[in-house]
Order: structure tokens, then sequence, then C-alpha cells
């Protein structure tokens, strides 16, 4: 595997995988620039060392192909106003003007190809079947995808020398541009610099994290989480369980939670995680308290009530004061943080303040030292919202991909280039 620095580019044309999924508003103009910035030190490497680029994206879910709502060619002013120079939109993947573009290409020149997911090759996914197809229907078309997906990889690495794997958030898929492409390359394939601080980060926490180390795991369902949760009590010191999960743990120990969000077949799960906490020697942290509405509104009634006794008309949507004042304790006396979820609706103004405030004792705690890798959408809009970005260690690109790195599974994207 070689290193971005280290490999010769000189007069080589670099297929690399980005992930320009960015928000578009209703012109079709970007609206957070975020993830393509993001790029752009990996894209301007190669083209300073003497070689060409050749991006490639997926961008949304679209149903069918060449839906030009989702377009890539929409994005190609905000990359060309990034980069300062022209980029040549292909128009298509795999068809003929891609391929001549891409032999034509000369050094300094970029191009962009079509949004990846118009190819339900891409994915390995068959598309346009009856909702009524019969299983050897489906399992015929899966078939036929899987045949044709290994000559859409084999066209997609006939454009390049080389490949640079620089999109974290989906490093978790196992997609034709993320993980099949890369064995057309077994000597010329390498992590982009995003991809190479996302790794770097994820082992700093996972592998060589300083005690005491504290994680903060919040968000709405126990379910999404669970893998991550018992993952994380080998590692860790302190386990601060926020958000609409936590109230699944407070009703298995008999708590009275009203409308609040839990899941009851979570109950025994939550029991046991506590359980092996204990045993473990793991702090596991709860609120003691709750703000709640009586409605799920930004404009409902709140007040303030313990955890273990929510009335039935009332919900818990964010942090109390007092918990929020257990958890700055904790926080502020790690040496290594890892933050993925909110403590509370953060979508809704009134209830943002625990989230906020998290944001706030974690870019504290490493102002004074301590290592933070900061992941998940609210999580890091709470961050971004703020001013705190630059104030902690780290801010991952990858919600689903971070998740299932810190769950303990082997990322497709990653292993691929590790091979």
């Amino acid at each position: 595997m070689f290193k971005i620095d280290s490999y010769d580019f000189k007069g080589k044309r670099a297929i690399i995988r980005v992930d320009f999924n960015v928000p578009l508003d209703d012109k079709g103009q970007v609206t957070d620039d975020t993830r393509i910035r993001a790029a752009i030190p990996t894209i301007r490497k190669v083209l300073d060392a003497g070689g060409s680029v050749i991006l490639m994206s997926h961008l949304g879910r679209p149903k069918k192909n060449n839906d030009m709502k989702y377009s890539l060619g929409q994005i190609v002013p905000a990359i060309e106003k990034l980069l300062g120079k022209p980029v040549i939109f292909a128009g298509d993947c795999m068809g003929e003007k891609a391929a001549e573009t891409a032999r034509n290409l000369k050094p300094g020149e970029v191009m962009l190809l079509e949004n990846l997911r118009f190819y339900a090759e891409e994915e390995g996914k068959p598309r346009g079947l009856a909702e009524d197809a019969s299983e050897e229907e489906k399992a015929a078309a899966k078939k036929a995808v899987k045949a044709s997906q290994k000559e859409f990889v084999k066209r997609l690495a006939s454009y390049a020398d080389c490949y640079i794997n620089d999109a974290f958030g989906t490093a978790h898929r196992k997609h034709a541009s993320t993980y099949l492409i890369a064995k057309h390359f077994p000597n010329d394939k390498m992590f982009g610099y995003l991809m190479e601080k996302e790794v770097k980060a994820i082992e700093n926490v996972l592998q060589n994290a300083q005690h005491p180390f504290t994680a903060i795991i919040g968000g709405s369902k126990v379910s999404s989480k669970l893998g991550v949760i018992k993952n994380l009590l080998d590692k860790v010191d302190n386990l601060i369980i926020g958000g609409g999960m936590g109230y699944t743990f407070i009703k298995a120990q008999g708590g009275h939670i009203g409308k609040s969000l839990h899941e009851d077949e979570l109950m025994p799960d939550a029991l046991e995680i506590m359980k092996e906490a204990k045993e473990k020697g793991v702090n596991l942290s709860l609120s003691v308290a709750t703000v709640s509405g009586q409605e799920f509104s930004n404009d409902t009634p709140r007040k303030t009530f313990d955890i273990f006794n929510i009335p039935d008309d009332w919900e818990g949507m964010d942090a109390s004061e007092a918990s929020l004042e257990n958890w700055k304790k904790i926080i502020l006396a790690s040496k290594t943080i890892l933050w993925n979820g909110p403590v509370g609706v953060f979508e809704l103004p009134n209830f943002a303040h625990g989230t906020e405030k998290i944001a706030e004792f974690v870019a504290e705690a490493t102002q004074n030292g301590a290592y933070s890798l900061v992941g998940g959408g609210d999580s890091v809009a709470a961050v971004t919202k703020l001013g705190f970005a630059d104030k902690v260690s780290y801010v991952s690109t990858g919600g689903g991909a971070m998740l299932e790195a810190i769950e303990g599974k082997d990322l497709p994207g990653i292993a691929a280039i590790r091979e």
C-alpha cells in the first residue's frame, strides 16, 4: 500500500473516489460545500505532482437511472470555485465520452464522472423489479447485476493508472467504487488525505487512547448503537448515554418515562449493558433529570422532571442542568473523548441546549489537552454551529462508517486498500 505522499503521480491519471454527496437547494445550488472542501487537498496533491484526476462520487439515492435531480453536473461550479480550475464533466460513467475524455486527460486536468448510483452496478442491487416478483425472478435479477458489475468496475478502472479512496463516508459499503475497484490496482492504490486522517483518528481512540477515556453516545435508539456500546465497554472508563436511547435504560430499571421514546424489546439488553459495565468497572452515566415537553414540537410547554418520574402526558426531550453538571465533571477529567449522537432533540432549538453544552464541554476538555473525536450528524452540527469545529481534535465526515468502525467492524473501503 502506497502513501499518497510517497507515490509518483507524474504523467499518471488518478481515479479518486470522493464523497460529494452534498446538500442542494431547489435550484441545484450546493448549500454546504464541506465535503468538497475536504477532498481538495488530495486532488491538489495529484495535480501539483504532475498527474491528472478523474473524480467519482454518488449523490443522493436516485431510484432510477439518469434522474437529473441527482446529477453531479450541478456541483461542477462549486468544485471549480474551490479548486480554482476548470472541471470537465463527463456526463456519464460508462459511455464512450467518459472513456475518451479520460484517455485524453492531460497533466493538471480534472474530470468528473456522472453520479455512480445512476448505475445499479455501483451498489450491486437490481432495479425496476415488480413488487410481486417471484424469488426466482429476484435471484435472476441479482445474478445479472453481479455479472454486469464486473464489467462496470473494469471499465472504471480502465480510465486510470492508480486509485485513491478519499471517501470515508462510504467506507462501510462494499460497493463497486469503494471496494471492488481497488482489486484492479494491486500496486497502485492508496488512501487520500481525508481517509488517512479518519483512519488515524479512529485508531487514536480505539487503540491508542489515553485514560480516562470517555465515550458519549446519544441519539434516538439503542438498537442503532447496541454493537457500538458493547464494543466500547472493553475500552472506556466512562460511558455517558444520553438522548432518546437513555429512556430505555430508565424504563428497564422500573422508571416511569411517560411518553418518552423507548424500545421495550431492548430493555433486557439495556440491563445486560448496565450489569456488564459494573463488572468491568465502567462508570455508566445516565440522565438524572430531563427537560420534557407535552408534545413533539419546538413551542410545547417545558418542564424538568426526575428521570424516573416523568408524568404520563410528558416526554423527555433534552438533558437537564443536573445531568449536564454530572457529565461536565466526567468530560473535563478525561484524556480521550469520543462523542457520537445528540443528548436531546437537537433539531428543535428549544431542546438543543443539552447537545450544545456537551459540545462546549468537549471543546473545553480538548483545550485542556484531551484528544477528542466527534462524529454523527447532530454532534458535528453542534460543534460547527457553536464555532468549535477547530477546537476539538477531529470531526469525522462519516456517521455510519464511524459507527461501524467503533463497533469493531472491518470497513470494506479501508480493507480494500490495505489488502
